[in-house]
């Protein structure tokens, strides 16, 4: 691969989806975009990059583009952030408003969906305690094959033995001869959109809870704080953001600060009382 096809398609995942990715990321390039140049009949990534250089590609475009941001997702990924979510955040912001007041949750680069289908659950499973307060999930991804399956809420064998304690398996799913598939009611608590991070989330609304996890380490800082800036003017000043592990706000952007005694738990800047609240 030259060094100019490889700056070719680093500059359009950049572009398209905001992955920053250097030359000791190739063999990720090499594995991703193998079923591509098959499919396309193309001798190397140097004749992708080619290709995508002719106007009139967009569709070749975007397949490259959802091949190298599609990535791994099961349900109850790294349990405590989906812990913290259930015993404090959830109780927390259900007192915090009014009767009727809907909540919203989104799960930000939704993948195939397990994160959003394992909030479902917890939504389920508190039902009692939310006292028939109307709860929203929102999916979003930019691969639309991903939300599809999101959508569809089939998951293979493999697929449900990551991490979905088998109790919840046996409540909320059904078996049939393709897998098994999210129950009807767990699946009607969350909606997929097709949705771009870089793009404006204002049409999206505002999120009480924002779940985006395992994403902003493929960006680099400024589109980092790019990100993590927009979905702030997206929440109420008590809104609570989940991060993966690996990630941080910290020298990205001061919207955000990390809640005390809380790993990958952020609130808003300035609420301290919200903050105190969600981190006890």
């Amino acid at each position: 691969m030259t060094p100019a096809a490889f700056d070719s398609l680093a500059a359009l995942l950049k572009t398209k989806s905001g992955l920053a990715i250097g030359p000791d990321k190739l063999y990720l390039l090499k594995t991703r975009l193998a079923p591509i140049l098959k499919q396309e009949n193309l001798a190397s990534l140097t004749a992708l990059a080619d290709r995508l250089r002719v106007p009139g590609h967009d569709t070749l475009a975007r397949t490259v583009v959802e091949a190298m941001t599609t990535n791994e997702s099961f349900f109850f990924r790294d349990d405590k952030p989906f812990a913290h979510f259930r015993a404090q955040a959830l109780p927390s912001l259900h007192t915090a408003r009014p009767p009727g007041a809907k909540l919203r949750i989104w799960s930000a680069a939704s993948s195939s969906g397990q994160e959003a289908y394992s909030l479902a659950m917890i939504l389920a499973e508190c039902g009692a305690r939310l006292a028939g307060r109307t709860m929203e999930i929102l999916g979003t991804d930019i691969a639309r094959d991903q939300l599809a399956r999101a959508r569809e809420g089939r998951y293979t064998q493999f697929e449900v033995q990551r991490g979905l304690p088998v109790q919840l398996l046996m409540k909320y799913f059904t078996k049939d001869e393709a897998g098994w598939r999210v129950n009807d009611p767990i699946r009607a608590l969350a909606t997929f959109r097709e949705w771009n991070l870089l793009g404006d989330l204002r049409p999206l609304g505002s999120f009480d809870v924002v779940f985006c996890r395992n994403v902003l380490i493929y960006f680099d800082q400024p589109t980092k704080t790019r990100v993590l800036e927009a979905i702030a003017r997206q929440m109420p000043a008590d809104g609570v953001l989940y991060l993966g592990g690996a990630e941080t706000v910290l020298g990205i952007t001061g919207r955000f600060v990390p809640l005390a005694g809380q790993y990958g738990v952020y609130g808003l800047a300035g609420d301290a009382a919200a903050a105190q609240r969600l981190a006890s």
